[in-house]
């Protein structure tokens, strides 16, 4: 018999209505007034963004009832509880998820010691019990009325970020502002969401600028959606409204183990793993300077014609996406002809090292579709850095350990066919279509080159010219002459792409790779 069965009937139920009350007043937030400007800005509230996240009924809170203990100000006489942030766990498809939510509605969500202590708990929790976190931002930056409590609270989050990258995936969905030293968290994390017109993110605001610069600039044309998914790629996906921007949350943490000590959750595949595609042979043209959109490509092989694409609006010319291949989660990466020929450049390197990165970190197999003419040339890529930034995506594949499979599909030239994971820095399987040619360079290139002097004395140049092309193509970039020499492992029938791609992956499924004794690699930065 426990003390509360001791007591008097009437006191247990004086003590039970009085935590109700509590409870109810914690829901209800600071005041009808508040939920109202919150929605008439087109925000929800924490709590009905937490319950668009999470499965109905599927979300325990934790610490509801804290409040700050801190004084001058005014702030003793304003202690509500959450103190500004819902956090707890949930399911998402029935898998455990671990969530914090900024509630703007007290104290512009700004974060202050309180505050921080219940995310540092959540964040705690997820990365013990090994599953992903999600924040839900809406917040005005650190509380100022705390002074240097808050700056260390933001601090507990960045180690905890860092502590965590690569252990369990971290989700970052930006719903209000993220101003100064907040903005650094989502930077840390996994992916980046943002809605339109409603969030922002930047180091230093408008006013600031305009200051120090003279440029004059709104708050969502310095940092919103459109700023962060098309210039910075600070941001991944972008949104017109928070339902949908929630909705393709949960999707994304269906392709998601929840640590990296689990494969992808696996799913009954309607579309048959033996499915030929003959519409390859005609979705990609033969002439190599011909554009055709990869996505129509990817659709073709994977699961039922479903993938989700990472940052498709920066740096369009490298495809990222998550998709399925019987029914197993895979990363792509793959070229787009539609957008700078496919070529690589700065941004397109950096995009997808970053995904080789993360698809490397959680066991996610990557297959790699190339069509690539080269690096883009240019002294702003070579003055900005092409050699690092190419640098980046060479070493993440280097290091990658899960299963990777290419597919050369036109043409492969120079160091951006060893680049997007050639055999020779370890692709597991290596396949081309008939028409592949890898090389060097482009034959009208090469036999510039190497013809030079017998094209500079002939007595008709340009037949010379076309002459040397055709025997450098014939010589050196007919479709096997990769395969001869053991660079690609086989010339498939591109109506065969799917069929073989399965295969592969299925005898890969697994491969294990033991890695040197080191505390990290130093990557090109």
């Amino acid at each position: 018999m426990t003390a509360l069965d001791d007591a008097p009937v009437g006191q247990q139920r004086g003590t039970v209505d009085e935590l109700e009350a509590v409870r109810a007043a914690m829901r209800r937030g600071p005041s009808d007034r508040a939920t109202r400007t919150q929605h008439a800005k087109g925000k929800l509230t924490a709590r009905e963004r937490l319950q668009l996240l999470f499965d109905d009924g599927k979300f325990t809170e934790v610490e509801g009832l804290r409040r700050h203990r801190a004084s001058g100000f005014g702030l003793e006489d304003r202690r509500p509880y959450t103190d500004g942030v819902v956090t707890g766990w949930g399911e998402v498809f029935g898998r455990p998820v671990f969530a914090y939510a900024h509630d703007f509605r007290i104290f512009g969500g700004s974060l202050g010691e309180a505050h921080a202590e219940k995310i540092h708990k959540i964040m705690d929790m997820a990365s013990r019990a090994g599953a992903p976190l999600v924040g839900l931002c809406d917040g005005a930056g650190a509380r100022i009325q705390e002074g240097v409590t808050a700056l260390a609270g933001y601090g507990g989050i960045f180690q905890r970020n860092v502590r965590s990258s690569g252990v369990i995936p971290q989700i970052s969905v930006m719903l209000g502002p993220c101003a100064g030293g907040a903005a650094y968290s989502p930077a840390l994390t996994d992916f980046v969401f943002m809605v339109r017109g409603t969030a922002q993110m930047f180091i230093t605001g408008p006013d600031v600028v305009e200051a120090v610069t003279g440029e004059q600039i709104s708050h969502d044309e310095l940092g919103g959606a459109h700023a962060h998914t098309t210039l910075s790629g600070v941001a991944a996906f972008a949104y017109d409204d928070e339902a949908s921007c929630l909705a393709d949350v949960r999707y994304l943490l269906s392709f998601l183990p929840s640590n990296n000590r689990e494969q992808p959750p696996a799913e009954p595949c309607a579309d048959r793993p033996g499915r030929l595609t003959p519409a390859l042979r005609e979705l990609v043209p033969s002439e190599q300077k011909r554009a055709y959109d990869m996505r129509a490509v990817i659709a073709e092989c994977v699961d039922s014609g479903a993938f989700f694409e990472v940052h498709e609006a920066w740096a369009p010319n490298v495809v990222c996406a998550l998709a399925r291949l019987d029914g197993h989660v895979v990363g792509i990466v793959a070229n787009q002809p539609v957008a700078l020929a496919g070529v690589l450049d700065i941004k397109g390197s950096e995009k997808a090292a970053r995904f080789v990165q993360f698809c490397d970190a959680f066991n996610i197999p990557l297959v790699t579709l190339v069509d690539v003419p080269g690096f883009l040339p240019g002294v702003d890529q070579e003055h900005g850095g092409i050699i690092r930034h190419g640098a980046k995506l060479l070493y993440a594949y280097c290091n990658a350990t899960v299963p990777r499979v290419s597919v050369i599909l036109r043409k492969a030239y120079g160091g951006a066919y060893i680049v997007m994971d050639s055999r020779s820095i370890g692709s597991d399987i290596s396949l081309a279509w008939p028409g592949n040619e890898i090389a060097v360079m482009g034959a009208e290139g090469a036999a510039g080159v190497v013809f030079r002097r017998e094209i500079a004395a002939a007595d008709d140049p340009e037949a010379a010219r076309r002459q040397h092309i055709k025997e450098y193509r014939d010589r050196l970039m007919h479709p096997y002459y990769a395969a001869e020499r053991g660079l690609v492992d086989d010339v498939i029938d591109p109506a065969e792409t799917r069929v073989r791609l399965i295969d592969a992956l299925a005898v890969l499924r697994t491969k294990y790779v033991t890695q040197p004794s080191r505390k990290h690699g130093n990557q090109p930065q």
